[in-house]
């Protein structure tokens, strides 16, 4: 039994997909755990318990390597009524910002 190059083709091509595939979900879970973070830092309340996909692109890091730049948007509440958004940046695995609104001041 010998393989062809389509095989080949077609098992480098699905590996590739199940690897992406991993990948996003193990980021995906890294954004959630860090909006949960952020919210309990800036005494913010995490609506939904979730993050979502809203952007992805390649980007370089700072030793000039390629990696998967992804930006997960999320909601949250100061007081518990209103909704507000805010979004998290990932490259690769590694977290860059989390960025919510700052409260509005009243006089």
């Amino acid at each position: 039994m010998t393989l062809s190059v389509w095989d080949l083709v077609f098992v480098a091509v699905f590996g590739g997909f199940a690897w992406y595939i991993f990948s996003a979900t193990r980021v995906r879970e890294l954004a959630v755990a860090a909006a949960k973070r952020s919210s309990e830092l800036a005494d913010i309340q995490l609506l939904d318990q979730s993050v979502a996909l809203s952007k992805t692109s390649l980007s370089r890091d700072s030793k000039g390597r390629w990696h998967i730049w992804r930006q997960y948007r999320f909601e949250y509440s100061r007081d518990g009524v209103g909704r507000e958004i805010g979004h998290i940046i990932m490259l690769g695995p590694r977290l860059q910002a989390v960025l919510v609104a700052e409260a509005p001041t009243l006089h």
